[in-house]
């Protein structure tokens, strides 16, 4: 077995790249067992853990595994219906549950189908996801009661009954927003997590303001150095089982973006099956040490690049640096203000919304225009598991749709010892020979749309169609329905169809007997290393062909 540490030797740059990641680490961990509605101690076990045993296996090696805002939204969501008594055990099982899920994916090779969630699903679900924390942490960031099934009915109500607002609440929220924004823009801006976490807790403590929540409030913080237990197995069921699977999906394409925007300082590409590991594990040790689901996150990795990481072990030590605040300063830490961490989620989520990502997505064209919309409208309007399912329908039927629309049909002339492309015709003539070639898949959707291009041989006879299949070493049994469909017209005016090109692997499919038992005759040309050799060599056949009927 390959060691991850190989070449990755642990620098002092590594341990002090840490610290900023931790700082910013436990305020982000407590935010999001807020986000998921569990205790946010929760948040903090998640991130000690994720960072260091999930950190030991990336191939993405400044990649920051932690908690993440969509990942705690989604998995707040399955436990919606859960008993208040019961929803911190749930929360572990469902961890424990993704984190195999995701071993499982790796260990299949899934890694490849995260690119069929178009970029515009993604922008989408990432931006309603966005919108979702802004709406559903208002009410805590204003320490007012709020109703509605979904957070943008909670944020209106808190809207339309402003005499509800808590206003010492309030002010600390708004002092915690203005302090994040404002160090964010000058050069300690890897501290202003911290900073709009603890000024505005010192003024609560100040003041006395007992009315303002606190995170012990939420639940106790354990003192000492948190142990691995055992999840109760008890728990599981059907619905937190797919809820998981969901939870799981969200993680694995979010950690593959975080790859493509945290490249190996080496040049060493990514492996995304890897990263899926790795945030398995991650997610695996999260639940023995009571934490929630963890995954790849933009913006700790971005502060370890940022903070001078140049190995895995910087993001494994922010996950002991927060490990050794906890056990000096849980007391501290069960002192902050609720409202500072609503304020937290709230300024990340802003600062998520791309807003050149958006106009970019909407100028490109009514398909990616749509998705964009429609999965956007259901993570607002729906639960985020189900909208996660929307997004993938949605990219689903996108690329069957795009696979459509692309595919082109041309003909090819012979000319000399050139092939030459012209529009390929809609019909077919008496004794013509006529070379295709298509570009574009040739897999379900693709081959129906190839079906209408086909040039008609209704009326004609005597005429050769062939059809060229270079580079396709695979496919579907649409596409072979549709040639043999073609074949039988074809063969009923006394024409025949070719296909040139074509790869070994597909010979070996399509042998004598299947295309007997499809009552159709086709001319096999094999593709060869000179381009355009075996087409040429089928219309030489075919000129024969056509000659000698024509003469008879």
């Amino acid at each position: 077995m390959r060691n991850p540490f190989a070449g990755q030797r642990m620098t002092k740059a590594d341990v002090v790249a840490g610290i900023p990641g931790a700082i910013g680490g436990v305020p982000d961990g407590m935010a999001a067992g807020l986000l998921a509605g569990v205790s946010p101690v929760h948040g903090l076990y998640a991130s000690l853990a994720g960072r260091f045993f999930g950190g030991i296996g990336t191939s993405t090696r400044l990649m920051v595994i932690t908690t993440t805002s969509a990942s705690a939204l989604a998995a707040g969501s399955v436990l919606t219906d859960v008993a208040p008594a019961d929803r911190s055990a749930a929360m572990v099982v469902l961890t424990l549950i993704a984190g195999v899920a995701m071993i499982a994916a790796a260990a299949l090779r899934l890694g490849r189908y995260t690119r069929f969630v178009s970029h515009s699903v993604m922008t989408g679900f990432l931006l309603g996801i966005a919108a979702n924390i802004v709406f559903g942490q208002l009410p805590v960031l204003l320490g007012a009661p709020s109703e509605g099934s979904v957070a943008a009915l909670k944020a209106l109500h808190v809207v339309l009954h402003p005499r509800q607002i808590h206003w010492p609440s309030a002010l600390v929220g708004a002092l915690a927003v203005a302090l994040l924004v404002a160090v964010a823009r000058t050069r300690f801006r890897t501290v202003a997590a911290l900073a709009g976490l603890l000024v505005p807790m010192a003024l609560v403590l100040g003041f006395g303001w007992d009315g303002v929540a606190t995170v012990s409030d939420a639940g106790a913080i354990p003192r000492g150095f948190p142990l691995p237990q055992v999840p109760e197995a008890s728990l599981l069921s059907p619905s937190l089982i797919a809820g998981a699977l969901a939870v799981t999906v969200i993680v694995l394409v979010q950690g593959a973006g975080v790859a493509e925007a945290a490249p190996n300082p080496d040049g060493t590409r990514a492996k995304t099956d890897r990263d899926f590991c790795a945030q398995g594990i991650g997610n695996v040790f999260a639940a023995l040490f009571r934490g929630m689901p963890v995954g790849g996150s933009v913006g700790q990795t971005a502060i370890n690049v940022t903070s001078g990481a140049r190995t895995r072990w910087a993001g494994m030590w922010s996950g002991l640096w927060i490990l050794v605040i906890l056990v000096a300063l849980s007391g501290v830490v069960g002192r902050v203000p609720m409202p500072t961490l609503a304020a937290i989620l709230i300024v990340a989520a802003v600062g998520s919304m791309n807003v050149d990502q958006v106009v970019a997505i909407w100028s490109s064209g009514n398909i990616s225009r749509t998705a964009l919309v429609v999965t956007f409208v259901a993570t607002l309007v729906l639960p985020v598991t189900t909208a996660v399912g929307v997004g993938l329908a949605v990219s689903l039927l996108m690329q069957m749709n795009q696979e459509a629309m692309d595919l082109r049909v041309v003909r090819l002339r012979v000319q000399g010892e050139y092939l030459v492309e012209s529009p390929a015709p809609k019909h077919l003539s008496d004794n013509e020979i006529v070379i295709l070639d298509v570009y574009g898949s040739l897999f379900y959707a693709g081959a129906r749309t190839l079906q209408t291009r086909l040039p008609d041989p209704a009326g004609a006879r005597n005429c050769v169609v062939i059809l060229r299949l270079r580079g396709r070493t695979t496919v579907s049994s649409t596409f072979l329905h549709i040639i043999a469909d073609y074949a039988r017209r074809l063969d009923a005016v006394g024409g025949r169809l070719y296909l040139s090109g074509v790869d070994p692997r597909v010979r070996t499919v399509w042998t004598d007997e299947l295309l007997d038992s499809q009552g159709m005759r086709i001319e096999f040309f094999p593709a060869s290393s000179t381009v355009g050799e075996s087409t040429l060599s089928a219309y030489a056949d075919a000129e024969v062909r056509v000659d000698e009927r024509r003469r008879s």
